[in-house]
């Protein structure tokens, strides 16, 4: 029933702003239908494309010197095919924190090929003077190499998949004193979180160190959480490497914002743009349609001049036509 009402959606937008359509193609034929769309998009080829995107989002923003940029995967639920034996297609995406925009992409047909993605998404990106964040999958000797040669510093999360090198941390952290302490408390969401961040120097305990190109630190984050409503208390401590050297405040932000790629690429792109419960399967419609929406939603992070939020300015540019020639810039 949701796919109807949205297809007719889709139809009648078409045919009502024929147009405003007519100002920028002629449309002679009228509006194509559903299935033209979807066999035109899905028939480019999208590693041109998802390059195509990253360079029109260079030419828009600006990285600030020390800008985190978060990378992490994500995968589209309904891209699977069981008829063709296809799997689901996982996309890891580059998200510029402090700008709110997502600056680059590569595709993976499974979460271990991350791996293989990552330094493939770093070498077409711009990222001197940035901070790039990645989870325990990215915590690699060549993808930390990588990082450093583009100019950028790395702090990468370190978990049960490098067992030394967490076995090193662990003893580092037990053995030695940390060089600084910073500690952060927010409140929101019906919870209390305190992140404590302690950083250590890079001890003999690190087997291997050579390794980890330019290794400075060593970073642990405590977190407490209490749910208000309940009182319940959880603990936590994580383990990071890193290149840059910072204050304790400092890595505690910016591990911190590495979270912005769930909360405002990832969650969004499910919750505003419904690409978990789309089925487009056909060919590179997948691929292609999740460009098209990160198209659609750094336009949205671009128009400032309403303070709304990014569903609100959607359908505003749905129903308004000279507000959706403000958020294309026409």
């Amino acid at each position: 029933m949701d796919n109807d009402v949205s297809l007719f959606g889709r139809r009648f937008f078409g045919k009502s702003q024929l147009a405003w359509l007519k100002k920028h193609g002629s449309f002679k034929n009228g509006i194509p239908s559903h299935d033209t769309i979807n066999r035109v998009i899905s028939a480019i080829e999208p590693k041109e494309f998802s390059n195509s995107f990253t360079n029109w989002v260079y030419e828009i923003s600006k990285l600030g010197k020390g800008e985190v940029v978060a990378i992490d995967g994500k995968r589209i639920c309904g891209s699977y095919d069981t008829g063709t034996g296809k799997s689901a297609i996982h996309m890891v995406s580059a998200f510029a924190t402090a700008n709110g925009l997502c600056i680059g992409q590569a595709i993976t047909q499974e979460k271990s090929n991350e791996i293989k993605a990552i330094p493939e998404l770093l070498e077409v990106l711009e990222l001197k003077g940035c901070t790039i964040t990645i989870d325990a999958m990215g915590c690699q000797t060549a993808i930390a190499e990588k990082i450093i040669k583009k100019g950028a510093d790395y702090i990468l999360a370190v978990k049960g998949n490098q067992g030394n090198l967490e076995q090193g941390i662990q003893d580092t952290i037990r053995f030695e004193k940390p060089i600084e302490t910073n500690t952060q408390v927010d409140a929101g969401h019906g919870r209390i979180e305190t992140r404590t961040c302690r950083v250590f120097k890079v001890s003999n305990h690190i087997e291997k160190k050579e390794n980890w190109k330019n290794l400075a630190n060593i970073v642990e984050i405590q977190a407490e959480r209490t749910i208000k409503s309940s009182g319940e208390t959880s603990h936590e401590s994580r383990y990071y490497i890193t290149s840059k050297k910072a204050t304790a405040e400092t890595f505690n932000n910016d591990i911190r914002n590495h979270w912005a790629i769930e909360n405002k690429l990832h969650w969004i792109l499910d919750v505003t743009f419904g690409e978990d419960a789309s089925r487009k399967r056909q060919k590179f419609a997948a691929e292609n349609f999740n460009t098209i929406a990160k198209i659609a939603l750094t336009l949205l992070v671009n128009e400032k001049t309403v303070r709304a939020s990014k569903k609100s300015k959607r359908l505003a540019s749905a129903l308004d036509p000279r507000y959706r020639d403000k958020i294309l810039n026409l």
